[in-house]
């Protein structure tokens, strides 16, 4: 469990500037949609929960410190030279990050040198990426119609020590940085150097995953417009299957180890007989497995779709040994097996089938943001801001119970957000799908 101690956010020193924003903090009191700066936000929410922890004192409750401006800032905005960067894969809403950034930056802190290093951590190794631009408000204006990122991005690691000493050299101040967990792995390790050296850097991440598997953020910016996406896939699918004899579709969305993007996706158009993610096993054999309720399901409503995260299902075939540049394992072609296990199946029993494969893969991460996730980008960048300005370092910027929090990156990378078998979400899956509460 966690503890109040493991929450604690580092700072740089003592905050001794007045904040631009300080008239706008002053006065103002916790209420349903604001959470004062001297206040925190509980990480239990239910009674059972924190009576779990025991009869512990209010002030060692485990919380989080609250995002949002402080009266009193670490850097002085007249010289404060500040970098941005993008790590690891597209995602929709990374132009409106760095858009926010740079507004807030500028138009209310006063902070103009900005810079943006291009193709992610490489570009904070000299010669190794093109050279870094000058980011201003004219430059952003126009940057969310597109999606992906206008730094660039790269996987694999850099060598730390270069890093920080180029930050040195560049006279940088703070340094944001955009990605998943990997990225935010390198980011404490920036933030580790930088302490060590005693550096006054603030090392501040805004962190992202199409497959909103990173914990004790609430939900990742860019997920929303990726499931929104996958669901437009999922309905293609239907339609297609419809309109064949024995119609079956297989719509494979991104997922590695999380399969929140196959559900939410699922949910929202109730077009998906089954779903399939890692985090619940499944067989493809026997009278409770996936084969035979599929050819129960095509003879009654004369088609079917199943969605599939590109994780489930590993299980079932040969692992691989394989590694991609950010060392994660490859995934074996699950979605190639299921297809011939399916396509023999139905012969074997001399069924009729037209069978459908659908994959929108990188199509649904590299499309901008819809208008949801475009404003919680926003919202995410300035609180971002707000912390890192007050000197608060190694941390990220997260949503948790829905209020806007600093959460340390040590804790966040410790392990990995998944759908709970025993959790409402999956339950909201099995009843709109109807599939089997158990196919094994």
């Amino acid at each position: 469990m966690l503890t109040l101690e493991e929450l604690q956010v580092r700072t740089l020193g003592e905050c001794t500037y007045d904040s631009p924003l300080a008239d706008y903090v002053a006065n103002r009191q916790t209420n349903a949609y604001y959470v004062a700066e001297t206040d925190r936000v509980l990480v239990d929410d239910t009674v059972s929960l924190l009576a779990s922890r025991g009869d512990i004192p209010l002030s060692e409750v485990p919380s989080f410190e609250p995002g949002g401006p402080r009266r009193k800032i670490f850097f002085d905005p007249a010289n404060t030279k500040v970098g941005i960067v993008t790590c690891g894969g597209l995602c929709p809403g990374l132009n409106d990050v760095i858009r926010a950034l740079v507004l807030e930056l500028f138009e209310h802190y006063g902070v103009t040198d900005v810079t943006g290093f291009k193709n992610g951590y490489a570009g904070l190794v000299p010669g190794k990426a093109p050279d870094p631009i000058h980011l201003t408000p004219s430059v952003v204006e126009t940057i969310t119609d597109r999606g992906g990122t206008i730094l660039g991005s790269s996987r694999g690691s850099q060598s730390i020590p270069q890093i920080v000493d180029n930050l040195v050299h560049r006279e940088i101040d703070i340094l944001f940085v955009i990605g998943g967990d990997g990225s935010m792995r390198g980011a404490h390790a920036i933030a580790e150097e930088t302490l060590a050296r005693n550096l006054p850097i603030a090392v501040v991440g805004v962190p992202k995953t199409i497959d909103n598997d990173i914990p004790l953020i609430g939900t990742s910016f860019g997920f929303q417009t990726a499931y929104a996406k996958a669901a437009e896939s999922i309905k293609g699918a239907r339609v297609e299957v419809e309109a064949a004899i024995g119609g079956v579709g297989v719509v494979k969305v991104m997922g590695r180890h999380a399969g929140f993007i196959a559900c939410y996706a699922a949910l929202a158009n109730h077009e998906a007989d089954f779903v399939l993610i890692p985090e619940v096993p499944f067989s493809l054999q026997g009278e409770n497995g996936l084969l035979a309720t599929l050819r129960k399901r095509v003879k009654e409503r004369g088609s079917a779709v199943i969605v599939l995260a590109e994780g489930a299902g590993q299980d079932l075939i040969p692992a691989s040994r394989r590694t991609d540049a950010s060392g994660n394992t490859v995934l074996g072609d699950f979605a190639g097996f299921l297809r011939a296990q399916i396509a023999r199946d139905f012969k074997d029993h001399d069924e009729p089938l037209t069978l459908r494969y659908f994959d929108p893969g990188y199509m649904i991460r590299s499309v901008p943001a819809d208008p949801a996730d475009s404003v919680y980008c926003t919202r995410l960048a300035q609180a971002a801001v707000h912390a890192a300005m007050a000197g608060r370092t190694d941390m990220v910027i997260g949503r948790p119970r829905h209020r806007f929090a600093h959460v340390p990156i040590s804790v966040v990378v410790r392990n990995q957000q998944r759908v709970n078998p025993d959790g409402d979400l999956w339950l909201s899956v099995q009843e709109s799908t109807a599939q089997p509460f158990s196919m094994s």
